[in-house]
């Protein structure tokens, strides 16, 4: 009985302790059709019940940032509790003629094209408030391109922790390798979110990121 008591008691001190801390903001970028909201929704569906967005086959489904407070996750004995940042696709380019060949009004197009560029410019503002970051990138894809490098220097240059994903291995076509190969400097976990594989490995390598920012964190 008191055995009972005690560890009663020490889990409302833990449960205090968590909520008194500052909620780790993991923001996902990437390029549009990545798979960024398919992650996101992955997480927040398996630790709260509730996904954080939609997602389609046509680019910039996502265009303005959207977040869920307090997901606590669960993995091997530990918790961490995350503000999940789900942001509108990056990419250089945004032509409103891409989208009819989805079968989109022109009109429709153009209102998309517009709000795609807008969701990139606040992508970026949101970089700055951000304490880690998972790079979700298409394993199918070549890796190495303008937009991925200019989000990973972004990231670099501001000095924010960074894991990259490699989604869509249950593709045919899917190279986790050659994301390893373009980014050396980085930790590569390849996943499907849509089936859900390797999730245990990305959660494992998502706290290892996490300890390391702390530690630097207290070490300034």
């Amino acid at each position: 009985m008191a055995m009972k008591l005690f560890r009663k008691f020490f889990g409302k001190v833990f449960s205090n302790l968590l909520k008194g801390r500052r909620d780790i903001k993991l923001g996902f970028y990437g390029p549009p059709n990545a798979g960024k909201t398919s992650l996101a929704n992955r997480i927040c569906k398996d630790f709260t019940g509730e996904e954080i967005g939609s997602v389609s086959k046509i680019p910039h489904e996502t265009r303005t940032v959207q977040f869920k407070e307090k997901v606590e996750i669960n993995f091997k004995g530990k918790t961490l509790v995350f503000k999940i940042v789900d942001t509108p696709g990056i990419a250089t380019k945004i032509d409103y003629e891409n989208f009819l060949k989805y079968r989109m009004k022109k009109s429709e197009a153009k209102q998309r094209a517009k709000e795609a560029t807008q969701g990139v410019i606040e992508s970026i503002k949101w970089l700055d408030d951000m304490d880690i970051v998972v790079v979700v990138l298409d394993a199918s894809q070549n890796p190495y391109n303008q937009v991925n490098i200019t989000i990973i220097g972004n990231l670099a240059a501001r000095k924010i922790p960074v894991l990259i994903v490699g989604n869509k291995i249950d593709l045919k076509r899917a190279d986790v390798r050659k994301i390893e190969a373009a980014f050396p400097d980085y930790d590569v976990v390849g996943i499907s979110a849509k089936k859900g594989e390797n999730m245990d490995e990305f959660y494992e390598a998502l706290f290892k990121l996490t300890k390391k920012k702390r530690r630097r964190r207290k070490l300034k």
